[in-house]
């Protein structure tokens, strides 16, 4: 066959390929996005109900309990969350169950019903990726295709929930490190993304605003405080990685039967709240927040430290939610504390430990620097800021992640042993 003729079928095959693939990015972010806003309506609902009826705190044990053996009995490789999506993507082996996301979104609004300390985004990805896979199933999808899939389907899932489409893009390829697979996701994860984040507002979601922080006027001092509050932001990822892995591998060493798990830890975060005498780290602690980027009045320097332990007993002891709301949490009311000790703006530091935090504990840094621009402001000089906390929390975190399945792969130069002589 001539080479034109090559050059023609292997065109058109190109195109066939590509149109595939952005019709199942568009089928990927609209189940994403309808999945997300069902789950953000429900949790709507489930704070109102548990801020309006204060002794539903003392139901968490037995929800705890209820969702422990509904997983236990039904629930399967599910248990697994967004490590199994993530496993899928890097050596393929099986199927993610259909019924994960009916049994995470229930779980995580049983969680929140109650006031345990969790997040949105596992749920969000996790619901995603299972709708995802379940299309594919149906349409007999596998190999490369189906991997593209279920990175647009975690991109899709997370820039749904937390109405973020280009960070969103950035997580889908960033958190899993398979080059070539990337490469490829990037336009698929864009369309889902964009999707879904457009499906989600169209179903009356509203997305809690945080204010534009404007143009930032850069400065050595200013850089220099930067850097260091990364520093903290850094080890506070850290801190809060292995505070998780370490709560549950103690509660799994301790206690043999799973369902008991989550009852014991309900047990112990009504004791936690009764100690610390506040509700404000229970949920998902949005407050916090707001107080923080307000200028951090009514915030105790403390607070990162006292979310990191509720969040640890609610999800380490198997609760169902995300991490990466308390970590939003816990880096806003760092950077709350930081600004005090290094006499920094408030606000701009608490915008900045809540991008930053969550950089150092998902290894995600270019991901984190555009979701603060998401979030705070499109501004060139704000991304500089961003960019370089970001940076320095990733590199001081270490290789802790809260995603243990997450393949690491860390910037810098690899080491080569000499050739032999």
């Amino acid at each position: 066959m001539p080479d034109g003729v090559d050059a023609a079928v292997s065109f058109g095959g190109r195109i066939r390929t590509w149109t595939v693939r952005v019709l199942l990015a568009t089928v990927v972010g609209l189940a994403a996005g309808v999945s997300a806003a069902v789950f953000l309506h429900a949790m709507d609902w489930a704070t109102e109900a548990f801020a309006t009826h204060r002794l539903l705190l003392f139901g968490l044990p037995v929800g705890g309990l209820a969702v422990g053996l509904v997983y236990h009995h039904v629930g399967g490789a599910s248990a697994a969350g967004n490590n199994l999506i993530l496993d899928e993507i890097h050596e393929p082996q099986a199927w993610i169950p259909r019924r994960m996301a009916v049994l995470v979104m229930v779980a995580t609004v049983v969680t929140h019903l109650f006031g345990g300390s969790a997040g949105r985004e596992g749920t969000g990805v996790q619901m995603a990726g299972s709708l995802a896979d379940a299309l594919a199933r149906r349409l007999r999808i596998t190999g490369l295709e189906r991997r593209l899939m279920l990175v647009a389907a975690i991109g899709a899932g997370f820039a749904g929930v937390f109405g973020v489409p280009v960070a969103g893009v950035a997580f889908a390829l960033e958190v899993q490190r398979i080059g070539r697979v990337r490469r490829l996701a990037l336009v698929p994860a864009a369309i889902a993304c964009a999707i879904a984040d457009r499906t989600v507002l169209a179903l009356g979601v509203t997305h809690t605003a945080l204010p534009d922080l404007g143009r930032i006027d850069l400065g050595p001092a200013l850089l220099a405080k930067v850097v260091a509050a990364g520093v903290a932001f850094g080890l506070m990822s850290l801190v809060f990685a292995e505070a998780l892995h370490r709560t549950k591998a103690l509660t799994n060493r301790l206690v043999a039967w799973p369902p008991l798990r989550p009852f014991l830890g309900g047990l112990l975060v009504i004791a936690a709240t009764g100690l610390v005498g506040s509700r404000a780290y229970l949920g998902l602690s949005l407050p916090l927040i707001g107080l923080s980027v307000a200028g951090g009045a009514g915030v105790a320097l403390g607070a990162f430290a006292l979310k990191t332990v509720f969040t640890a007993l609610t999800l380490g002891t198997g609760f169902y939610g995300g991490e990466v709301t308390p970590l939003f949490v816990v880096g806003a009311t760092l950077g709350v504390t930081m600004a005090h000790v290094l006499d920094a703006p408030v606000a701009l530091l608490a915008a900045v430990g809540l991008a930053a935090v969550f950089a150092g504990a998902s290894n995600t840094p270019v991901a984190s620097t555009l979701l603060g621009l998401e979030l705070f402001g499109w501004h060139p000089t704000l991304g500089v800021v961003f960019a370089l906390a970001c940076g320095v929390s990733y590199v001081c975190s270490g290789s802790s992640t809260i995603y243990p399945s997450q393949q690491r792969r860390r910037w810098g130069f690899r080491h080569q042993a000499p050739a032999p002589a």
